[in-house]
This record gives C-alpha cells, sequence and structure tokens, in this order.
C-alpha cells in the first residue's frame, strides 16, 4: 500500500467520497481559524483588561478616567455607567424614585454593556461546536459509503480474499480518523476557549462591581488597590 493510496481511494469513491472529503476539509480550515483568531483575542483582551484596569484605579477622578480608551470593553462599561449616573442625578432623581432608584438604574445599564461584550465572547464557538459534533458522523458516512463501493467492486469482480477485502475496507476507515482528526481539535478547543472567557467575564464583573459600588456610593466598600512604580497605594477619588 503506497502512501497515496487513501487519496486514491477517495478518488476511486467517486463524487460522495469526494464530497465527504472536501467538507472534512472545510471544517478543519474553519475550525483551526476560529482557534486561532479566538486565541489572539483572548490574549489581547486579557492584556488590555489589565491595562485598562490599571489606569483607571490610578486616575485621579471620573472625568480622566472616562477618557481612557481601550478594546476590551471596560471603556464602553465606564463610560455607559457614567452617563447613566449623570442621567439619573439630572432626571431619574427628580421624575423616577419610585420607578426605579439609582442603584437600579446604573446596574441595568452597566449589564447591558457585559451582555453585549458575553455576546462577542461568544463568536466563532458555535462554529467549534457544529465541528465538534458533526465531524465524526460525516466521517462515518464517508466510511459507510467507502465500504460499501469497496465491497461491491469485490462483488463485480468476484474476488473476495482477505488480501482483497482488507486493503479497501482498511481505507475505508480513514475517513472516520479523519473525522475525528477534524472533531478532537474542535471540541478541546471550545473548551479551552470557554474556560477562558469565563475568566474574562469574571474580571469584567469583578471591575463593574467595583465601578457600580463607586458611583451608586461615592465610596468603595474596600479600597482597590493599585501599586504604582513607586509601590505606594493609591485609589480613585470620585468628584476630585
Amino acid at each position: 500500500m503506497n502512501s497515496f493510496s487513501s487519496i486514491e481511494f477517495i478518488l476511486a469513491g467517486g463524487a460522495i467520497s469526494i464530497i465527504v472529503a472536501l467538507i472534512l476539509l472545510v471544517m478543519s480550515v474553519l475550525s483551526w481559524y476560529f482557534m486561532i483568531a479566538r486565541a489572539y483575542r483572548i490574549y489581547q483582551s486579557n492584556r488590555q483588561i489589565s491595562s485598562y484596569i490599571q489606569q483607571f484605579w490610578n486616575t485621579e477622578n471620573l472625568e480622566k478616567a472616562a477618557a481612557i480608551e481601550d478594546l476590551s470593553g471596560l471603556a464602553a462599561i465606564t463610560k455607559r455607567a457614567i452617563a447613566a449616573n449623570h442621567h439619573y442625578q439630572q432626571l431619574g432623581a427628580k421624575t423616577n424614585q419610585d420607578m426605579c432608584n439609582k442603584d437600579e438604574f446604573i446596574a441595568r445599564e452597566i449589564n447591558r454593556e457585559i451582555s453585549s461584550k458575553s455576546e462577542s465572547l461568544q463568536h466563532g464557538l458555535s462554529v467549534l461546536a457544529s465541528v465538534g459534533s458533526i465531524a465524526p458522523f460525516v466521517g462515518l458516512f464517508g466510511t459507510v459509503w467507502g465500504i460499501y463501493h469497496a465491497l461491491f467492486t469485490i462483488a463485480q469482480t468476484g474476488q473476495a480474499t482477505l488480501d482483497k477485502v482488507a486493503g479497501p475496507v482498511g481505507e475505508a476507515l480513514i475517513m472516520t480518523a479523519i473525522g475525528l482528526a477534524v472533531a478532537i481539535p474542535a471540541v478541546l478547543a471550545y473548551n479551552a476557549i470557554l474556560s477562558a472567557n469565563r475568566a474574562i467575564m469574571s474580571k469584567i464583573e469583578k471591575f463593574s462591581e467595583a465601578l457600580h459600588t463607586l458611583l451608586t456610593t461615592g465610596a468603595l466598600i474596600q479600597t482597590f488597590p493599585v501599586k504604582n512604580s513607586h509601590d505606594n497605594l493609591r485609589v480613585i477619588e470620585v468628584g476630585k
């Protein structure tokens, strides 16, 4: 059996075998694209979140903190929370005290941004989940078709000895192997990305809770210290 026997078998299997192989190839390319893209995005998000939190808690007042830009989503949460705080002070405190208090109003606006960030983190996961669940069955279908095609050819030739059957049937099983080779990395990547996303959301939620407390009470329940280059502890001051 030469090194090209599997490819030759796929080609010999006709249009069905070729289509199955192409589907598995497309699945593999898509899954690896999203795996690499999401891994890079997670790496960027972790760096951006850490950098933003460091800058935010080292800022002297909320106006300067609101001017900090980043791509992690925390800047959007901060701006929406501060805008909600200003809006409530100007309008809500006078007209909507019975309908919604300040705490609830700001929390609702923060949660909207958190939901938006959570949705963006889910991008690509449905592809990995689909590939991980479907690829083995696509490969199995290719194997079934390959075995059928091999046995049909053997029946036509009238040669059903073990050496004549083992080769074609063994080559047919390559489709199942390809399906598993496509599915296993996709499933592992899906679980890893899901875990990394949960860690990112945990950081975002902790920051959002501290921001919410700061805006609603004017101070943190406990100080949120950040060490500067001189190892002195500083915290943001509201209304400075």
